[in-house]
């Protein structure tokens, strides 16, 4: 009988025993999920911020002091036909559709370096031709001035701006009036660039100067014809490495 309850409580101890560690393993166990958990919500949680940092510092743009302005308005044509592109205000670059002027303002980048801002209005224009130059004699006649959907978000990093637009009607695009007037270009450098159906600047150099009197507008600006600007490259990189900027 002895030996029995010996036995017995042998028994009882071994299973005490063991139902103790196998508490403290899952103690353990939950220690260590814990604090993995903790340790991967800090770590999601500070790449969070540091992918927040880098997309707030892309929003601010380069640190350049030099800013390429442009407007442009490429028309919907059939780029399959090539005769159908000759005289319109676009360019086929790499199978890429692109405005005159955006195409003109990238290989100004790639030659000077420099921000690109591209200015656009709330209210779109028509992409047909015919449609798009009604609008464009319609905005002259009424002095208008387009609501922009686009700002520079720090103007006083800017020491030069390349400003490029196209000749429409002779003049400048209504919407480079709301542009010249939104900003204060004062002690800064205007440079403009312009393709052209055969008017060239048509004064418009003059314009600017007016609408920014307190800036000094470089008279050694480009223009080149619509027709060329497809084949533009070489004479517009010149340009711009001859710019001294």
């Amino acid at each position: 009988m002895k030996r029995l309850l010996i036995t017995i409580f042998a028994l009882t101890l071994l299973y005490c025993l063991a139902a103790c560690g196998d508490q403290n393993t899952e103690s353990s166990l939950a220690s260590v999920s814990s604090v993995s958990s903790t340790a991967f919500e800090q770590e999601s949680s500070e790449a969070g911020t540091s992918l927040a940092s880098d997309s707030e510092a892309s929003a601010q743009g380069g640190d350049s002091n030099i800013l390429i302005a442009y407007f442009t308005m490429p028309e919907d044509v059939d780029t399959s036909n090539v005769d159908s592109i000759a005289g319109t205000s676009i360019v086929v670059n790499d199978g890429e559709v692109m405005g005159n002027v955006e195409y003109m303002a990238s290989i100004i980048q790639a030659a000077v370096g420099g921000d690109l801002f591209q200015i656009e209005t709330v209210e779109q224009y028509p992409l047909d031709h015919d449609a798009l130059v009604d609008q464009a004699a319609n905005e002259q006649d009424e002095n208008a001035r387009p609501k922009l959907s686009t700002h520079i978000e720090n103007p006083d990093q800017y020491d030069t701006i390349i400003l490029g637009y196209p000749n429409w009607w002779g003049d400048m695009p209504q919407a480079l009036y709301t542009f010249l007037e939104e900003y204060d270009f004062s002690g800064k450098t205007i440079i403009p660039f312009c393709p052209h159906g055969g008017s060239g600047f048509s004064r418009t150099e003059s314009t600017i100067a007016e609408l920014q009197p307190d800036a000094t507008v470089r008279t050694d600006g480009l223009t080149i014809s619509r027709n060329d600007v497809a084949g533009s490259a070489e004479a517009v990189t010149e340009w711009a490495k001859g710019l001294g900027l």
